[in-house]
């Protein structure tokens, strides 16, 4: 198999020189193309369905975490629902990223403000809110990659250190984060339904 890398697309526009990139780029591996790109508003309602089942597939059949049936539809159609993702698609304080193939949507980031509860947050600092990809696109660098797009947009923009909040569970993605520069600086529960997932707080520090 051929080692993924980034093969850059160009508009003809500002938007992908380096330093101003939107994000928009193909990810090649085998046979196979991503291609990575900002996503809007009318990518709602298949991102919706693609995070509902990227959190199953990763918390509930992967970690098998055993979510009360009740609670964790509620948080699915509170979280989820395409009329919620819509509006924050259409909040210029926050950026979603996709990765398409065939056609298809199969990973996504978001990225915005902070609202992690950490006494040190500050309203103007960044946050990785989600990271998710399809069963089907991992293991070959795209998560990385789409990572490192997400820190680049926060930095262009927060002012101060950026911050991801992380399932304790999660070691893979906690090592990932780790390798980037984030350190654990605390702990809160993240509620779904009546049930608490013990979440790690990580930031790293602002780069000059």
């Amino acid at each position: 198999m051929k080692r993924a890398g980034w093969k850059r697309r160009s508009s003809g526009s500002g938007a992908d020189r380096p330093g101003t990139s939107s994000g928009a780029g193909e990810l090649c591996y085998a046979s196979a193309v991503i291609t990575l790109r900002p996503a809007v508003p009318a990518d709602a309602v298949p991102l919706a369905a693609l995070a509902r089942q990227t959190f199953l597939d990763t918390f509930v059949h992967g970690f098998q975490i055993p979510y009360p049936e009740a609670d964790l539809a509620v948080f699915l159609e509170k979280s989820y629902d395409p009329e919620v993702l819509r509006r924050s698609l259409s909040d210029p304080s926050r950026w979603w990223l996709v990765a398409e193939r065939d056609g298809a949507l199969v990973a996504f980031a978001e990225a915005g403000p902070c609202g992690l509860p950490h006494p040190e947050v500050s309203p103007d600092h960044g946050e990785l809110k989600r990271l998710y990809l399809d069963r089907t696109a991992q293991g070959q660098g795209l998560g990385l990659a789409m990572l490192k797009q997400a820190l680049a947009w926060l930095e262009r923009r927060a002012h101060g250190p950026l911050w991801i909040g992380v399932w304790s569970g999660n070691l893979r993605a906690q090592r990932l984060y780790t390798n980037q520069g984030f350190v654990k600086v605390g702990e809160y529960d993240y509620p779904v339904g009546s049930w608490n997932d013990r979440e790690f707080i990580l930031r790293r520090a602002a780069r000059p």
